[in-house]
């Protein structure tokens, strides 16, 4: 199948195909006479593979550590839960991290009037100054 077949069975565009061997990620694929890239069953597997463990949020290196494991069918399990751990633990990170930037951002919109004038506690934020809360304008104001 060609680059396009692949991606469509494999869920991965063929821009990060192209990325993923020239990483060195994945193998080469073959060429047919006219220079196009061809792919099996092998490689939209060894795709799908790569494409899973991205979702998972494994960086690419850590992709490429999971691959060879896979490959090695004298791997320790161990090993493979190892990286699964330690995955579980950046996400644990990132969510917590999430979770503060989710907190800063609604306190900034709550501190924000949402009105007509150009005070606006978010953008003096963003730019570098403390945000202050801007009162609410009074049905006499």
């Amino acid at each position: 199948m060609n680059i396009g077949e692949a991606a469509a069975a494999s869920g991965v565009s063929a821009k990060m195909i192209r990325y993923y061997e020239e990483t060195g990620l994945i193998p080469p694929a073959g060429r047919t006479a006219s220079g196009y890239r061809t792919y099996g069953p092998k490689e939209v597997q060894i795709l799908r593979f790569v494409r899973r463990a991205r979702d998972l949020g494994f960086p690419m290196e850590k992709v490429a550590d999971l691959l060879a494991l896979w490959r090695d069918r004298s791997r320790a399990s161990a090993d493979v839960k190892e990286l699964a751990e330690a995955q579980v633990a950046a996400l644990e990170l990132r969510i917590l991290e999430m979770q503060a930037m989710k907190a800063s951002l609604e306190h900034l919109v709550h501190s924000c009037a949402g009105d007509a004038r150009p005070d606006c506690p978010i953008l003096d934020d963003l730019g570098g100054r403390p945000a202050r809360a801007v009162p609410a304008r009074s049905r006499y104001s």
